[in-house]
């Protein structure tokens, strides 16, 4: 491993963390916790960082969707189409994301978080140079697609701390 994907795989190890702190131990009730109704829940953020991570690696590795391979669109079961990562949702689409246990959820971001890793362990500092998307001026590499990823993912499993912070100051827990 290269100094710049230990770096990669150090972020996301601390993504996988957060994760299963603000998860771990809550029913479907506390998962769909929402701090108002146009807030977002614990099982919605979670649900949406997992698939814009496995979106985006996959991309980039160019291999199919764990959430397709692995069979987890079937297990969730959500009303939306597989394609779907949770970008552009609305109120109704976050209550909609439901009927998930925190097994099921954790399953599918390790799953992604594995994939991510073994994605990482195989690149060299070179291949984080490598043009992924032209669309943006200037053209994104692989380590920036990389590094965005990493970023709203965190910034995700911190919202889903927070909100798992307040439903149990909200219970008494």
């Amino acid at each position: 491993m290269t100094p710049a994907t230990a770096l990669l795989t150090d972020g996301f190890g601390r993504i996988r963390e957060v994760v299963h702190a603000a998860v771990e131990g809550l029913g479907e009730e506390g998962l769909r916790f929402r701090i108002d109704p146009e807030a977002n829940s614990i099982a919605w953020l979670i649900w949406h960082l997992a698939r814009i991570q496995d979106d985006h690696v996959a991309d980039v590795a160019d291999a199919e969707q764990v959430w397709t391979a692995g069979g987890w669109a079937e297990r969730f079961g959500l009303p939306f189409p597989a394609s779907a990562t949770g970008y552009g949702h609305s109120a109704a689409d976050v209550a909609a994301v439901r009927g998930i246990d925190a097994e099921a959820l954790l399953g599918y971001f390790d799953a992604v978080h594995d994939r991510t890793l073994g994605f990482l362990a195989s690149l060299a500092d070179q291949d984080l140079d490598r043009i992924v998307d032209t669309s943006w001026d200037p053209p994104v590499t692989l380590g920036v697609r990389l590094l965005s990823v990493l970023s709203d993912d965190l910034q995700h499993a911190g919202q889903a701390a927070y909100v798992r912070g307040v439903l149990e100051r909200s219970s008494g827990r």
